[in-house]
């Protein structure tokens, strides 16, 4: 189920981060695509055009020195079991099975997409490489080549082996005009220069320019051409409710449009045994139905129709929790947290809106937020303070930056130096402008946060005028750029990204991802030079400058950080010792390659529990709070 109170990564899980992911952002208003389109030269230059692998008249450099990880610790539990059907639910159902092209941006996306594996993953806890389909890698001597040695097992659902020809075609289908879809024929393009086959079970994959990271953009994963063979106009209608073979451990066996999606684990899934994926998907069958009411979705789940529900917001864990089935022990709830990068959560001030051009004016809105008093007193000091847009990034994160505190002597200093006096209702006002600013927003559960910042703010004589918008109108306003302000908060990645939100190139023109439209020269140097550099300390160095830039520059108000899952489950759900990893922002994935597939089914506690609510018998309550990956 959506979860209003839980920014969300690409829709296959946190660090599902190969390259077929990335155009995808999610939003907590809505979910939208990344807007990095192609020019007409491409359309053109790509019309008609077959794009065959690179097949290598060489060998393999000589001094290529391969490279592998067995020894990282394993995260899944011995004590899991294989069985059972796991029922949850979605709010609408999907307008497509492809994962590109037309209508494919669902957040049903991501149980897709987690369903297919990369070239190497990323270990949730370590964050080193580990093997997916590749059990080993190495890197060129040229900063922007990496090679790969298949699992000979490795095999799609259909049971055709998966050769290194499957990632070739991959830069084939992602260029080819008939998918219909711009940002893939513009990435595939711009960022991968080539695939080159060696044999059926090495390959090379080349980016366009020298990258620091480059594990994380060259980690494709494979195509089936066996299955698309030849790509036409067509494409999209002919490809819309097709079940493409995959190499993950599920696959989509039934479906009812409009009603429910059903997926069955593969019994003879040839990565089953692997080291990392070993004790992971145990449950037989997992089935998603279509309920388009959250509150409609709690009572399904209070009548164990449904086995798991998200507990995040203060009212369910504190009080809608407060029902007979977990005082007598048959659900359980869980509050974890994880240690992981944080959504960029809070106010977007439009600096093109004529009352936000000055920045001591943006200054004083910051001050004049009270979001304190919305932690204390609607959130129930759950949520925690988030300090600027780019926290949980290790090291690129900057520890020294604090968001500015509600504090009317500040708004009074900073409107008074801009040339501003209170009027007679008590708001600021200028040469006929007042400080009244509109607030668009889309999630109804967010309208008491609103509700009392805007009665702090007429205290600092700012006006807040709170917009609820549907998420469609909200995604079309904001895209535009013809909000004020907007409440949201940005999706995650591995490493801070700036480009899309604060160079000026994507300001002053609608669908980019410069929703302030931030336009500074100091900015776009520190960017360019970030986006440039190979050098991982330099690289650290310019992040952090770019988050005191972003901080002086103020066009973004931090709100709240949410570092933790909070669920109710039914108690024939099993999780291991350490419920999740250190970047899970869900325990009942149970798809996602990173970190997804950890629970198991418990028949003799299911059996023991329907017993039990028959006869009127209960056990003790169970709440868990796991502090592991807490941070002090």
């Amino acid at each position: 189920m959506f979860q209003s109170d839980k920014y969300v990564k690409r829709p296959f899980g946190r660090h599902r981060w190969m390259v077929m992911a990335l155009p995808v952002i999610l939003i907590t208003l809505f979910s939208i695509t990344e807007h990095r389109w192609t020019h007409a030269a491409l359309a053109a230059e790509n019309e008609g055009k077959i794009f065959q692998a690179d097949i290598s008249k060489t060998p393999l450099p000589e001094d290529i020195k391969w490279l592998t990880n067995d020894t990282d610790p394993v995260f899944a539990s011995k004590d899991a079991k294989k069985g059972g059907t796991f029922h949850t639910s979605i709010m609408n159902f999907p307008l497509t099975f492809r994962v590109v092209g037309p209508d494919s941006n669902s957040s049903f996306r991501s149980a897709i997409l987690g369903n297919q594996l990369s070239l190497i993953g990323i270990h949730p806890n370590t964050e080193n490489i580990i093997p997916e389909i590749a059990t080993h890698w190495a890197y060129g001597k040229d900063r922007k080549t990496m090679y790969f040695k298949l699992n000979k097992k490795a095999r799609w659902s259909d049971g055709q082996p998966v050769t290194a020809h499957d990632f070739a075609y991959t830069l084939e289908f992602m260029r080819s005009k008939y998918i219909v879809a711009p940002w893939y024929n513009d990435y595939y393009t711009k960022e991968i220069d080539k695939v080159i086959v060696y044999d059926d079970e090495t390959l090379a994959v080349v980016a366009t320019k020298a990258e620091p990271d480059l594990h994380l953009k060259l980690a494709i994963s494979p195509t089936p051409r066996h299955f698309f063979k030849e790509l036409g106009k067509d494409f999209v209608r002919r490809y819309n409710w097709k079940i493409v073979p995959n190499t993950g451990p599920y696959q989509i066996v039934d479906f009812k449009k409009g009603k429910y999606i059903k997926f069955k684990r593969k019994r003879d899934w040839w990565a089953a045994n692997l080291r990392y994926f070993k004790n992971r998907f145990n449950a037989n069958s997992v089935i998603y139905k279509v309920v388009r009411d959250p509150n409609l979705v709690w009572e399904h789940f209070k009548k164990a129709r449904f086995d798991v529900f998200g507990i995040t917001i203060p009212k369910y864990w504190h009080v809608k929790t407060r029902i007979p089935i977990f005082k007598n022990g048959y659900a359980h709830k869980i509050w974890f947290f994880n240690d992981t990068q944080r959504s960029a959560t809070g106010m977007w001030l439009n600096q093109d809106k004529a009352i936000f051009k000055d920045k001591r004016v943006r200054y004083a809105f910051a001050h004049a937020m009270n979001i304190q008093k919305v932690i204390s007193e609607v959130l129930r000091n759950d949520y925690f303070r988030l300090e600027q847009g780019f926290v949980g990034y290790g090291r690129y994160t900057n520890p020294d930056i604090r968001a500015r505190r509600f504090n009317l002597a500040k708004v009074d200093e900073y409107m008074k130096s801009a040339g501003w006096h209170r009027g007679q209702d008590g708001i600021w006002e200028k040469g006929g402008m007042r400080f009244s600013v509109e607030v668009s927003y889309s999630v109804e559960e967010h309208t008491p946060r609103l509700v009392v910042l805007k009665e702090e703010a007429k205290k600092a004589g700012v006006e807040l005028r709170l917009q609820k918008l549907d998420g469609a109108a909200a995604y079309k306003k904001i895209m535009e750029k013809k909000h004020t302000v907007a409440w949201m908060g940005w999706s995650t990645s591995m490493r801070p990204q700036y480009w899309e939100h604060f160079h000026s190139v994507n300001a002053h023109k609608p669908q980019t991802n410069n929703i302030t439209n931030t336009d500074d020269a100091k900015m776009d140097r520190l960017i360019d030079a970030y986006r440039n550099s190979l050098d991982e300390e330099e690289r650290i160095a310019l992040s952090r400058k770019i988050q005191v830039r972003i901080h002086e520059i103020g066009p973004f108000v931090p709100t709240f950080m949410v570092p933790y899952v909070r669920q109710a489950y039914w108690r024939w759900w099993r999780l291991p010792r350490v419920p999740g990893t250190k970047t899970s922002d869900t325990l009942f994935d149970p798809f996602n390659s990173s970190n997804g597939g950890l629970f198991w089914y418990d028949k003799a506690r299911y059996e023991e529990t329907k017993k039990a609510m028959k006869r009127k018998k209960v056990f003790p309550p169970v709440t868990i709070i796991d502090k592991t990956f807490k941070r002090p």
